[in-house]
């Protein structure tokens, strides 16, 4: 049977993890190791400048104490596996979806980011939506998709960042292979006073304008599909290669 290491961004307590761990039960081993706390738009770190430490919640499922998403994949990995690579690393379900610059941002995708970095066939599942959301629907698309990837496989250099639909399965129209979207990401900075005096920041997204380019993941789950992004490590632009051989010399 197959061996899945589980983290997310959210926290070991999210519905979204649970719901995950439970669809995938059946399938194999499912180990989850998750941040102790909501670490939602952490994006992608390692954590070298203090020692982490690891709480045991149930059998094999284990929460790291002021770790982050890429933190936890690799103590799964060389603590709770021993050094025995998972046959697939998925992260989520993320509570919110991950579309277009957002990967960027997401702490989720960054736990897939970090089992293919360690030569893991990865998986990061979010849900398009933001109340009410369905997670029993939810991860029973993603055991669909888990099924597919422990099958088929991957190629190298990839990972997959899926996002669903907030709908039950009978209303997802099925899964597209989409290309990476964009918005128009407006953030704001508030001003606060602390009653001690001090001024404080928070940075908020305020205005979102997303492109409904047919093709893209913003696309697909907006006409009610699940969108499936293969994403690379590999962060060179090619295209712009020869436009900057000026440069050499």
């Amino acid at each position: 049977m197959p061996t899945i290491l589980i983290t997310n961004d959210d926290g070991y307590f999210s519905e979204g993890i649970r719901a995950l761990r439970e669809a995938l039960r059946p399938i194999g081993r499912v180990v989850v190791v998750a941040p102790d706390r909501n670490l939602s738009g952490v994006g992608h770190s390692l954590t070298f400048t203090m020692p982490l430490k690891m709480r045991k919640i149930e059998e094999d499922y284990y929460t790291v104490i002021g770790g982050t998403p890429a933190d936890c994949i690799h103590l799964g990995y060389y603590v709770v596996l021993e050094g025995e690579k998972p046959d697939l690393v998925c992260a989520g379900i993320n509570e919110g979806p991950n579309l277009g610059e957002d990967i960027t941002y997401s702490g989720t995708v960054s736990g897939a980011m970090e089992g293919r970095i360690l030569g893991i066939p990865s998986i990061a599942f979010s849900a398009f939506g933001r109340e009410d959301l369905m997670f029993e629907e939810i991860a029973y698309s993603c055991r669909l998709l888990v099924e597919k990837v422990l099958e088929m496989g991957m190629p190298e250099d990839t990972y997959l960042n899926v996002n669903i639909p907030n709908l039950s399965r009978e209303e997802v129209k099925g899964i597209k292979v989409t290309r990476q979207g964009r918005r128009d990401y407006r953030e704001k900075v508030f001003k606060y006073r602390a009653p001690y005096g001090e001024t404080l920041y928070w940075i908020a997204a305020e205005q979102f304008g997303w492109s409904a380019e047919e093709g893209t993941d913003y696309w697909a789950v907006m006409n009610g599909y699940i969108s499936v992004t293969p994403l690379q490590l590999d962060l060179t632009n090619y295209r712009a290669l020869k436009e900057i051989k000026f440069m050499e010399g």
